[in-house]
């Protein structure tokens, strides 16, 4: 072989090996695959429990006492109104109602739900066949414009801005009578009684001449 042919068997090895070797070094230096985002991703974590939604609640709206949603108004006490016939009174108030004195005086008697144990408790009063008047010496019933029984007369006359007419007790020595009337063309009347204390003994909201009655129906 002639010097010239061997000479340049030797450049297109050398050309060939580097060649090779270019190759490699890019393989080796190429970025690897991306399995994983490019940005860093924070841990996983629970949920704080503010941020979770809270479960609808399971339990039942408890209903409210009888009378303590102030039903007591100066045109009656709930649907009851004043002027409805006795026979109607049970469909009025949703219930069985007991019927109390009408043998003994059928012109004036008292209708109580049957849950009361004593009339006085809550007690509605017919007048000549009509519903006149309501009441009660319970502290569980709110009177129109909020007076409870066990309430002072001073708190009272500032629950009342001072409306309520005094008068000396019939009955009770050092007692009162502490009335105020509706305001407009409404004919009702408020009464609270009160002890030789001051505190408030009863209360009854009702038409005349029924709502002054101090011996109920007399």
């Amino acid at each position: 072989m002639s010097r010239k042919l061997l000479c340049m068997a030797m450049i297109a090895a050398l050309a060939a090996c580097n060649a090779d070797r270019d190759a490699a070094s890019n393989a080796t230096n190429a970025p690897p695959v991306a399995d994983q985002p490019a940005e860093d991703i924070p841990p996983a974590t629970m949920p704080s429990a503010a941020s979770l939604p809270s479960p609808a609640s399971t339990q039942t709206p408890m209903p409210a006492a009888d009378g303590a949603d102030a039903q007591a108004s100066f045109a009656g006490y709930g649907d009851v109104k004043f002027g409805i016939a006795a026979a109607e009174m049970e469909k009025a108030w949703g219930g069985e109602l007991k019927t109390l004195g009408k043998d003994a005086n059928p012109s004036c008697y008292f209708m109580t739900p049957k849950w009361t144990k004593t009339p006085a408790e809550f007690a509605f009063m017919i007048g000549d066949g009509k519903f006149a008047r309501y009441g009660t010496d319970s502290a569980k019933y709110v009177a129109p414009g909020g007076g409870k029984v066990g309430m002072s007369e001073q708190e009272l006359q500032a629950l009342y801005h001072d409306a309520l007419q005094s008068a000396p007790h019939k009955y009770v020595e050092g007692g009162h009578t502490l009335s105020m009337s509706a305001s407009g063309a409404a004919p009702a009347k408020l009464v609270f009684e009160t002890d030789a204390a001051g505190k408030a003994t009863a209360w009854r909201v009702g038409l005349s001449p029924q709502v002054d009655y101090v011996e109920g129906c007399s």
